[in-house]
């Protein structure tokens, strides 16, 4: 399952987003300085339209989402890299995550404290950067001298490693992280056994008051979309306070309330679907009277490791896979209409399954 874990300096919404994300009021949320000490997990459903016509079609009332696991992660400070605060901690918790997201502050409230006294979503953003950019720094020297050693007693492995770490600390002294450090595919995979933290895929969230969620972009959420856009990567702008209202309403008190907002789609959609997005993922389906359900994979996986995605078994037999896309079938009404239109089609062990493709496997073991 995809971990996600949600940072950002103290007070900035983290917990408060957490909880609207986990629909519930499973993580403290408090107005000081390291509230969360720990970890919070929750699994999250993944918002999948697709998935409620294609029950009916299966004729089926069991549905099952693709999910996404979120962590909440105790508040970054300055010094973190070098244990001050619950700096260790801190990176431990980031360490085993596959994607973060950057909770930024970018809401005036003086019932609410800032560490930094003043709100900067800019300033915000380089702490928390520099911080595991130094944690990085420090394991990439780590790593040097024992490569170093390797080399001296001819290990030739060892040097295209130590023009990697050469290469990363390069990146490191002008402030960039790991992930924009212009590695290739090769060193990219050398990489992933230093275990770093400023290579994972960052989505930045810019945290506004719900009187600032529609209407003319503020600078505050220009400042995060600025520097979301330099890095290449993916920002949302979400009231997370709003958003964990939100949860407390029945469906219909949910709908009114947003339509009185102009706001026409929840931001957590938007930020799962983000994650989604920066890790390269696609759902494809299965569907039958038992469920109708959501299956995660890599984009560009061959038919026999989504197989796989299901049960082991599954890719060691795989045989068929028996397509339908998904617009094919509601559009043709049922699996047998498809079938006389010619939509469903026999894939073998090459075929690179597509979002929204309806599988059915065949394999023997």
């Amino acid at each position: 399952m995809l971990r996600t874990g949600i940072v950002g300096l103290p007070n900035v919404g983290k917990s408060t987003l957490f909880n609207a994300l986990t629909a519930t009021r499973g993580a403290e949320s408090a107005n000081y300085p390291f509230s969360t000490t720990g970890v919070n997990v929750g699994v999250v459903n993944v918002p999948d339209a697709r998935l409620e016509p294609l029950a009916r079609i299966a004729k089926t009332n069991k549905i099952v989402p693709a999910t996404i696991e979120f962590v909440d992660i105790a508040g970054l400070a300055r010094g973190a890299s070098k244990g001050e605060g619950l700096g260790n901690q801190f990176l431990h918790h980031v360490r085993e995550t596959e994607v973060i997201i950057h909770v930024v502050r970018c809401f005036e409230d003086e019932n609410v404290v800032h560490v930094e006294e003043t709100i900067d979503p800019k300033r915000d953003i380089e702490t928390l950067n520099i911080e595991l950019i130094l944690a990085d720094y420090a394991s990439v020297e780590k790593r040097r001298e024992r490569t170093s050693k390797q080399i001296k007693i001819g290990d030739k492995s060892a040097k295209a490693e130590l023009l990697l770490l050469d290469k990363l600390q390069a990146a490191f002294d002008d402030g960039k992280p790991a992930r924009l450090a212009g590695l290739d595919d090769d060193e990219k995979a050398l990489a992933y056994h230093l275990f770093l933290l400023t290579i994972k895929p960052m989505i930045y969230v810019a945290n506004v008051a719900e009187a600032n969620l529609t209407g003319p972009e503020g600078d505050l959420v220009r400042q995060v979309r600025e520097h979301a856009e330099g890095e290449g990567a993916d920002s949302v702008v979400i009231s997370a306070q709003l958003e964990a209202d939100l949860i407390d309403l029945e469906t219909e008190e949910r709908r009114q309330y947003m339509e009185s907002l102009g706001v026409t789609e929840t931001g957590i959609g938007k930020l799962i679907r983000g994650a989604y997005h920066t890790l390269g993922l696609i759902s494809y389906f299965t569907a039958g009277e038992k469920e109708a359900r959501a299956w995660t994979i890599h984009k560009g996986a061959k038919a026999p490791e989504a197989a796989g995605a299901i049960h082991s078994d599954l890719e060691r037999g795989f045989i068929r896979a028996e397509v339908v896309a998904y617009d094919d079938l509601i559009a043709a009404g049922s699996n047998a209409a498809a079938k006389e239109k010619g939509k469903t089609r026999l894939e073998g062990k090459e075929y690179v399954v597509r979002d929204g493709d309806v599988i059915l496997f065949r394999f023997n073991v």
